[in-house]
């Protein structure tokens, strides 16, 4: 396990699901995390409580990661419990699948807003709070960023967020501050259960195609932030990891 004894992490849209995974996997490392939430304080509450009952350090912020106002108080809150900041971890995200006859202007706009503004928003208050050292800024984008049908809202979210990846990585390098990206595959979470992908026509096509033979779990993808997290990652920057069980 990396080494993150001392550190302080963000997770934006950690109250189930990858987030709840990560910030679970950051803790488990030695980090002190900040559970961001939007509405679900009941699943926040119980990602800080399982944190602490295993030994870790974690508060709950609530914040609308798309708001400027709302992402420079969760990093004031962060310093304010914690004192400093070493890791950002942009992983809240939405999807709806829509044909694009069907594609509205409020869909567009609620994707990308929570999508992608919130990538920017959210680095660009960190930045502030890193330390002298840098910081690790880790995005979550899709194996979907390459296209797919009835996604291409939530599709160009995700290509957009590989491009901010690759951009802020090549700004910020020289303060110390390294940006990538994990994309995930299929993973089974409370949302992929709610849209019906789990147990459809739609998992069972992806698993056929998946060299390991499975759909992912919260676990698999949170392992690769902590890795991205400490400094067994320090030489990567503007990378993007693809972790889909081989699923291209």
């Amino acid at each position: 396990m990396s080494d993150l004894k001392g550190k302080v992490a963000v997770v934006t849209g950690a109250s189930k699901g990858i987030g709840a995974a990560i910030a679970k996997g950051l803790s488990a490392a030695g980090a002190a995390v900040v559970v961001n939430y939007s509405s679900s304080k009941e699943g926040a509450d119980r990602v800080v409580a399982d944190i602490n009952a295993n030994g870790g350090k974690a508060i709950a912020v609530k914040g609308d990661v798309a708001k400027a106002a709302d992402m420079r108080r969760l990093f004031d809150e962060t310093e304010k419990a914690f004192g400093t900041l070493d890791v950002l971890v942009n992983n809240a995200g939405v999807y709806k699948f829509l044909p694009l006859e069907d594609i509205t202007e409020d869909e567009f706009h609620r994707e990308f807003n929570i999508n992608v503004l919130e990538t920017i928003l959210a680095t660009k208050e960190a930045i502030k709070h890193f330390g002298p050292n840098g910081g690790s800024v880790i995005n979550i984008s899709s194996t979907a960023s390459a296209g797919a049908p009835t996604a291409a809202i939530y599709s160009g979210t995700k290509g957009a967020v590989d491009a901010i990846t690759r951009g802020l990585a090549a700004e910020l390098g020289p303060r110390k501050i390294r940006v990538n990206a994990i994309a995930p595959g299929g993973v089974e979470t409370e949302g992929t259960h709610s849209a019906g992908i789990v147990g459809s026509d739609f998992e069972k096509t992806m698993i056929a195609g998946t060299p390991l033979g499975r759909f992912g779990q919260p676990d698999d993808i949170a392992r690769i932030a902590v890795f991205l997290a400490s400094d067994d990652s320090a030489w990567l920057t503007g990378e993007r990891l693809t972790a889909s069980g081989g699923y291209r």
